[in-house]
């Protein structure tokens, strides 16, 4: 087992087991055999003890080796007592108060246990119905999403991953307009992704110039028409602005539903490649294709992948049984239709080892090539193990006519995005292409470190070419375009992200999506001078060439630009120095009363509302006035220096003092809980809140939304962020946006 520093560094943050106090108890080689045997396990009910030790060796050598790895809830949990292994859930959304909050409920149950989830919105009735019951009037499905929203906010899951969603309203729902501009500002809905559910009754209309319906989900009566060209319109001018929201083709997505029988597909998971029924889950995996190349590394070795497909088949399937759900209802559908993901990882890698351009029809029937051989040979472990073990209870024989199998799975094949899966094994994530192939971190002291893509970096000091000072040019162009001393022909391989046209994306999509059951998870990198007919064009190739769905991101299209590329010295950038104090502040003080006395806290804003300094003092009982002082004084430093007030409140808040255990009926946890409180009221206060809700006292607690920040670089570590599949990721401490 070779890991390189940074999969060490994430596997002691977020996956290794701890002990009480937060030390990590656990080797990697520790946790792969405890997943190992975890899952073997299952196996114990037909096979003899012999036999499942062989399994489990078998699971252990293709974990440890790094040839395939299963999704991260599965790494973290196995052989654990929190047992959930799974990373996707859809679950539905009927039109009552009671279903929307045993909904909400259950996502929190699922996010605490490490998953995501997908909802649609459809059923909900639109803004302004009549509701019988109270005679009241329907707030519409948008303000429910609003109270999902908030609900994941306060959820925090271990410290390991965070909660995300994705919301998906169908594009002949009452409320559509008002959904695809929903997250117009970056700071709302921050834990959702968005897609519209498109129709092909919708799509005509868009080719065709005409009006469709919009149906009203309860009666199922037309109650308007609409042009689906500006409809469409608006979906391409509100993806241009900043990526959401995406498009999912629900049709589509239907006709290759394995179990018609059991409902129909309304959603996907938050990063789009797993349709699922309402209350299935779904155990994804990949496949790490650098280490299938054969020994030249110019070819795949098809046998080295065929056996670890039977083996990880086999892996996935038995995560099934050994899963501990979060709620019956999701025992039981998931076990009744038994649906796997098997992918890949490593593509982009495997292209340079290969010397083949990713931009190129090469490459695009390499990848028709492997995939279609990937998914074949899922089947036929699919059908090993039925033969074994039986069919999923679901199993249809009119749905597999034509192929006239007994299969155990009703999908064996899902592209996943792989975010931190890839940082382990230290490649490329799923089947995107490489985001950068060099950029700079900045470490302590303002030293720089150069980080360099392996096969990019090996094939360098082969050459002999290899030097910091190019790799630093490298990383400030964002591409080999303008370095000289490389030749075209490796320009022409070593293509990043923004080196490729949206085109060669989507045919790059659209030909995994040719042999994958489930969908694939990709983002279509645009540059920043992407025009609003350039994201339409993907739109509308993204429908012409089969794809399940489609996600892109324009080139410094947020508030904050996520991952600049050229023309950057991110050392300079790095530094953030406060602004001087105004002359003149408003503000509050408020006394709480803290475990060991009375502290007061003041919160002052300067004339444009903005929060510019803390200060605090602690009355005659005592406390702890050093401490208190040098959190004020660094609070303020940051606010002045323009770090997001959110950010510091998700900071301070929750901080605990042993002194507050002493004593019943505090309002706040400790001295730094307390100040992130009252930031947070003052601020919003200072955005519309009421005055009247800013102090800590006895009353009626006001609700607010919380929302979340769009954050320039790691929020964890500084580094550069990446959009990939639906989501943002660090690929050096594993951070996640979306888990």
């Amino acid at each position: 087992m070779i890991l390189t520093d940074n999969a060490v560094k994430v596997l002691e943050k977020r996956y290794l087991a701890k002990d009480e106090s937060g030390n990590v108890i656990e080797t990697p080689d520790g946790m792969f055999r405890r997943v190992a045997r975890a899952v073997a396990s299952a196996d114990e009910a037909f096979f003899n003890k012999e036999e499942v030790e062989k399994i489990e060796n078998e699971f252990y050598g293709m974990i440890s080796s790094l040839d395939f790895l299963p999704n991260s809830p599965t790494l973290m949990n196995a052989g654990r007592p929190l047992g959930q292994l799974s990373a996707c859930f859809v679950l539905p959304i009927d039109d009552s108060m009671e279903a929307i909050f045993e909904a909400i409920k259950n996502s929190a149950l699922i996010h605490k246990s490490g998953g995501g989830t997908g909802f649609s919105f459809s059923k909900i009735r639109p803004a302004g119905s009549m509701v019988k019951t109270t005679g009241g009037v329907a707030s519409g499905p948008i303000s429910f999403m609003k109270v999902f929203n908030s609900a994941t906010e306060a959820v925090k899951q271990g410290g390991t991953r965070r909660g995300a969603n994705m919301g998906i309203l169908r594009v002949d729902h009452p409320d559509i307009r008002a959904f695809i501009t929903c997250k117009q500002d970056n700071k709302e809905i921050t834990n959702f992704n968005i897609s519209i559910g498109v129709t092909e009754k919708f799509m005509e209309a868009v080719e065709n110039d005409t009006e469709y319906d919009l149906v009203h989900p309860k009666s199922k009566k037309m109650v308007k028409r609409e042009s689906a060209r500006e409809v469409f319109d608006l979906i391409v001018e509100n993806a241009w602005n900043n990526g959401e929201p995406g498009i999912i083709f629900l049709d589509r997505i239907n006709r290759t539903n394995t179990v018609p029988g059991a409902g129909e597909i309304e959603s996907t998971n938050p990063c789009g490649e797993q349709p699922l029924l309402p209350y299935e889950s779904c155990n994804l995996g990949s496949i790490n294709l650098m280490n299938m190349l054969s020994g030249d590394g110019k070819d795949f070795d098809y046998e080295k992948i065929k056996q670890t497909v039977k083996k990880a088949v086999h892996f996935l399937d038995n995560v099934i049984d050994v899963n501990v759900y979060p709620h019956p209802m999701i025992t039981e559908r998931t076990k009744a239709t038994r649906k796997i993901g098997l992918g890949v990882m490593g593509w982009a890698d495997s292209l340079y080892s290969m010397e083949i351009p990713y931009n190129s029809q090469e490459a695009v029937e390499l990848g028709r090539k492997l995939m279609a051989f990937i998914d074949s040979e899922s089947k036929k472990a699919s059908m090993n193990l039925a033969q074994i073990k039986g069919v999923f209870p679901y199993y249809d024989k009119s749905i597999f006519k034509e192929q006239d199998i007994l299969i155990r799975n009703a999908t064996t094949t899902t592209i996943a995005p792989t975010g931190t899966l890839s940082i382990i094994a230290g490649v490329s994530s799923g089947v995107e292409p490489v985001f950068a192939l060099s950029f700079i971190r900045n470490v302590m002291d303002n030293d720089e470190l150069v980080e360099v893509n392996p096969v990019f970096e090996r094939h360098m000091m082969e050459t002999g070419r290899y030097s910091i000072e190019m790799m630093k040019e490298i990383a400030a162009e964002g591409t080999l375009d303008e370095i000289e001393g490389i030749s075209d022909d490796i320009k022409s391989i070593f293509v990043s992200a923004h080196d490729i046209s949206p085109e060669w994306h989507i045919k790059m999509q659209a030909v995994f999506q040719e042999y994958t059951d489930n969908a694939v998870s990709k983002t279509v990198n645009l540059h920043k001078e992407a025009t609003r007919d350039d994201v339409r064009d993907v739109f509308l190739q993204a429908y012409s060439l089969g794809c399940k769905g489609v996600t892109l991101y324009r080139d410094g299209s947020r508030d904050l630009q996520v991952l600049n590329i050229g023309g950057i010295n991110r050392a300079e950038t790095a530094k953030l120095m406060p602004r001087e104090r105004p002359e003149v502040t408003t503000g509050f003080t408020q006394k709480v009363k803290i475990g060991c006395g009375n502290l007061y806290i003041t919160v002052n804003y300067d004339e444009n509302g903005k929060i510019c300094e803390v200060f605090t003092n602690t009355g005659k009982a005592g406390g702890c006035p050093s401490q208190s002082e040098a959190t004020s004084r660094l609070v303020s430093i940051a606010l002045r220096a323009g770090m997001d007030t959110k950010a510091i409140v998700e900071q301070l808040k929750g901080i605990r003092c042993a002194s507050t255990i002493r004593q019943k009926g505090l309002k706040v946890l400790s001295c730094p809980d307390a100040i992130g409180r009252l930031i947070e009221k003052v601020d919003k206060m200072n955005n519309g809140g009421n005055p009247s809700a800013v102090f800590l006292g006895d009353g009626p607690v006001e609700v607010f939304e919380k929302p979340g920040t769009v954050y320039a670089s790691c929020p964890e570590c500084g580094s550069p962020l990446e959009h990939e599949g639906g989501c943002v990721v660090c690929r050096h401490c594993g951070y996640s946006k979306c888990g």
